[in-house]
């Protein structure tokens, strides 16, 4: 009975019959899945439920379900193929059913035609029957598909003529969107092509990128090793500029310096590899700028030497600030060019020469219009004392006191006179005064100049500065002499002279502090000129203590006390023990820190010598011995309060000669 049922709607394709009572629609097609769907339900398989019972006519459900597992594409045919003597099943049914089953495609999957039919895209694995029987099952089946049949419901002509506007404006729509779709996808081709081209451009620039960071790095890595290299010989173009036009400053001796650095660094370092480019390029221009500073720097010393010959200028100022503040450029001409550097430097002292010997000269006539005490032989010991001498024009004065004359040794005044107060000057002074001032500005100019001869020809060794010192100052110390001379050669002032001598030992003294030896030579000439006259004068005085002696032994005691009466001679001490006193008080004061090797304790011992002479024949004169011994006494003791005062090795030695004198006349102090 479900034999007949599934023979009156099913069909050998699986697909549903056509409605009988359905009209034509010149609408369009409703979606095929709504057709196809009875046969697209799980489960359902017209093919494989009829292969299914050809097979076996009493499988069960459970059987037909394990037939139904099998995938789509499944080799059915290879693994269940019927025995060539067995008929087709199809024709077995159509002989039960009675009648035609509309076969289009047998099995193997061929329509009656010929064509290939293809097979299900899928087949369900389990059917479920829900409890259903296979003929309940399969009526539901059919009035399902009923219901999708009647959903098909015809419609009138006018029903499309009313929605034909509609699909037609959708028609427009749609071919617009395409259009629009058409020029999106253009503008879309264009831009893929766009982003193309840039995506190889990026690469490119990528590809570049990655390349010049390589070089950069190869390059940093070379920097590294070469850029203090380069850095040593490389010369920036403002060095360049400052010394080829700059003013000549600081900062000029500092370009200098950086352009010598160069020099030295490309001589040491670079020795034997002159082929190398980098040297081939940088010493031609080291070598033009070392010419350029040359020249600039003969310039500047000329200009400064020059300086030094105009009128009233002081030299030491321009050694400071134009010399000394510039030597290094003296030592850079000095090692580049030494004939040159010979050249300024005997200029240099050719200048000076005449700048000292002009100025001292000056300042020599300047002292020479100071007045100065006349000491003559008529101010010796043995001679009248000046209250009993006739009127002189010369203003009256003690040449045997030492008084305030030691004053010029102590220094009250560092600094020497000028030649504008000495000319206007009129006071009486000694012979130390023009001595003490002249060779105190001598002495202060040669310190300053021997000192900045040291630090400016610094390379020079000792022997040249000082054959340049020597150069300079010869002519001036020369002058210095014959300003000496002029002041002791007539003069019998032995205080005068002794005090010359003093000055000139201090001179050496602070040459030596001032570590000034080019100037010995100065001072121990001048020392040869006055200590002979210090003999001289000492032996002058001696000589007038001998005449007065001579004369007193050709005249009685009596005439030479100028007492008339014998008994009422007196004892008091002559009034040359006051001046000789006075006179041995100055050279004792002077011959404090006197040596031994000095002619001052012989001198005084010939001196004091002939003093005893002439007391001891005055003494003669006396009768009474007792008075002849209490006068002498009376006449050393007077020394001695004079000279007790003085310190010093020779003052003691001369007070304790004298005391033993007084003692041996019975004398007490």
């Amino acid at each position: 009975m479900w034999l007949d049922r599934f023979s009156g709607h099913s069909t050998p394709s699986g697909s549903p019959p056509p409605h009988q009572h359905r009209s034509y629609s010149p609408g369009p097609r409703r979606p095929t899945h709504l057709a196809a769907r009875p046969a697209q339900r799980p489960g359902f398989s017209p093919r494989t439920s009829s292969l299914s019972v050809a097979v076996n006519a009493n499988a069960s459900t459970t059987s037909l379900a394990s037939t139904s597992r099998l995938t789509n594409g499944s080799a059915l045919k290879q693994q269940i193929t019927p025995p060539p003597n067995v008929a087709d099943p199809l024709d077995v049914l159509e002989k039960l059913v009675g009648s035609s089953l509309h076969r289009k495609s047998d099995y193997n999957g061929h329509s009656d035609d010929g064509t290939i039919v293809n097979k299900p895209t899928s087949l369900v694995e389990v059917i479920e029957f829900d409890g259903l029987s296979l003929h309940d099952f399969a009526q539901a089946e059919a009035d399902e598909a009923g219901d999708v049949e009647e959903q098909y419901t015809v419609q009138p002509v006018e029903e499309y003529e009313k929605e034909k506007d509609r699909f037609e404006d959708l028609h427009r729509s749609i071919l617009a969107c395409n259009d629009v779709l058409k020029s999106v996808e253009t503008s879309l081709t264009s831009f893929q092509r766009d982003l193309g081209a840039v995506s190889a451009e990026i690469e490119t620039l990528q590809s570049r990128s990655s390349i010049m960071n390589t070089k950069l790095e190869n390059r940093k890595t070379v920097e590294k090793l070469l850029g203090p290299a380069v850095e040593e010989i490389s010369i920036s173009p403002a060095v360049v500029q400052k010394i080829s036009e700059g003013v000549i400053d600081e900062n000029w001796v500092k370009a200098l310096d950086e352009v010598e650095k160069r020099s030295k660094i490309i001589d040491s370092r670079f020795k034997g590899l002159e082929t190398t480019r980098a040297v081939t390029d940088i010493k031609p221009l080291l070598q033009d700028l070392t010419s350029k500073a040359l020249e600039r720097i003969r310039d500047f010393f000329v200009s400064q030497i020059k300086a030094l010959r105009s009128p009233n200028i002081n030299a030491q100022i321009i050694q400071q600030q134009g010399f000394l503040q510039y030597k290094d450029l003296y030592v850079f001409l000095n090692r580049h060019h030494p004939q040159l550097a010979g050249e300024m430097s005997q200029a240099y002292i050719n200048t000076m020469r005449w700048y000292y010997l002009d100025h001292f000269t000056r300042y020599r006539t300047a002292l020479q219009k100071l007045s100065l005490y006349i000491v003559d032989k008529h101010d010796t010991l043995g001679a009248d004392p000046p209250s009993q001498r006739a009127h002189t024009a010369q203003k009256s004065h003690d040449a045997l006191s030492i008084g305030r004359r030691m004053e010029v040794l102590k220094g009250s005044t560092h600094s020497a006179i000028t030649s504008y107060l000495a000319e206007e000057d009129k006071t009486p002074h000694y012979l130390e005064t023009p001595f003490r001032n002249f060779n105190l500005a001598l002495i202060d100019n040669a310190s300053a100049e021997y000192s900045f001869l040291t630090d400016f020809f610094s390379p020079n060794p000792y022997h040249l500065v000082s054959q340049r010192f020597a150069s300079i100052f010869e002519p001036t110390f020369s002058l210095g002499r014959t300003l000496t001379k002029e002041l002791i050669e007539s003069t019998y002032d032995c205080l005068g002279v002794l005090l010359c001598v003093r000055l000139n030992q201090h001179s050496a003294f602070e040459l030596q502090r001032r570590k000034v030896p080019a100037a010995d030579g100065y001072v121990n000439g001048t020392n040869m000129l006055l200590w002979p006259r210090f003999q001289v004068a000492m032996d002058a005085h001696c000589d007038s203590l001998r005449r007065v002696s001579s004369t007193i032994s050709t005249r009685s005691a009596a005439s030479a006390l100028s007492l008339t009466d014998s008994s009422k001679q007196s004892t008091a001490p002559h009034q040359l023990t006051q001046r000789f006193g006075q006179f041995a008080q100055g050279i004792l004061a002077l011959s404090s820190e006197a040596g031994d090797d000095e002619p001052v304790a012989s001198s005084l011992g010939r001196l004091r010598s002939e003093f005893e002479a002439f007391l001891a024949k005055l003494g003669k004169g006396i009768a009474d011995k007792s008075k002849r011994d209490r006068f002498l006494a009376n006449n050393y003791s007077l020394v001695l309060t004079i000279i007790g005062d003085v310190g010093g090795k020779l003052a003691g030695e001369q007070t304790e000669h004298f005391e033993e004198l007084r003692k041996a006349c019975g004398g007490e102090r």
